[in-house]
């Protein structure tokens, strides 16, 4: 999600990559759909961080504590930041329970990412 919404609010001055290190091979669908909801018609994949191995980022931001603690060696520069967000598809519940968590953390990134991304400076 963090990807389709920085790519969706703030494209001009960053573009977002997302890739995890255990990927699933697919977008989960309740995160399309959370997406949709606001407007974003994601057609993003599941990716490795490995297809990213020579690509200079100018920042790497970890959403998760599993990220932030597997993140390849050579991920990490000094442009990293975690800012951790409970992930959606883990949890369990009703359908209806765990959409609200999607819409929950969706709302988390739409707040968060575009202020880490405003205050950090190079």
């Amino acid at each position: 999600m963090a990807e389709a919404i920085v790519n969706n609010i703030d494209g001009i001055n960053w573009h977002a990559y997302s890739a995890g290190t255990q990927p699933v091979g697919y977008v989960h669908p309740k995160a399309l759909q959370v997406l949709a909801e606001i407007g974003i018609q994601h057609q993003g994949k599941s990716k490795s961080v490995d297809q990213y191995r020579n690509v200079p980022f100018n920042l790497v931001i970890t959403i998760c504590d599993s990220a932030a603690e597997e993140c390849p060696i050579w991920l990490r520069q000094d442009r990293v930041l975690n800012h951790s967000f409970p992930d959606p598809a883990k949890d369990r519940g009703t359908e209806e329970e765990v959409l609200n968590v999607f819409r929950q953390v969706r709302d988390e990134i739409i707040k968060q990412i575009p202020l880490l991304l405003k205050t950090k400076t190079f």
